[in-house]
């Protein structure tokens, strides 16, 4: 199948796809023209990284990942570990964002939101 398809199939934009296969993520064979000639497996591998990636893995996360996927000797426990990795990114971006809004929700309640020039959250952002 074509780029086209290959990319209403998966969820992909064709621009992603090309990528992925730039950095060979993805290798689609190539018809006799030199077109690309995408296969099931293909596609199933592009969904994998669509979602890999919108659960936030890294594309060399996604790297491993498939390469753990293709190795039906894996040792479950490897995938854990990079699950586990990824959630604690996530819980430490969590606490980061949860600090910003407690900030700003501070700044935000100081600042009388009036007429007057003289603004805290300004005055907090020039001091940094």
């Amino acid at each position: 199948m074509n780029i086209g398809t290959a990319a209403e199939r998966s969820g992909l934009p064709a621009k992603t796809i090309r990528y992925y296969e730039e950095i060979d993520l993805i290798r689609p064979s190539r018809r006799g023209n030199g077109y690309r000639d995408y296969d099931e497996t293909d596609v199933h591998k592009l969904r994998f990284l669509h979602r890999a990636r919108g659960l936030g893995f890294s594309i060399e996360d996604c790297r491993h990942l498939l390469s753990l996927y293709e190795d039906s000797g894996r040792a479950s426990a490897d995938v854990k570990a990079l699950a586990e990795a990824r959630i604690a990114e996530i819980e430490a971006k969590i606490a980061e964002l949860q600090s910003m809004r407690q900030t700003l929700t501070g700044l935000a309640r100081a600042c009388h939101g009036d007429h007057r020039p003289n603004c805290p959250i300004l005055d907090d952002l020039s001091a940094g």
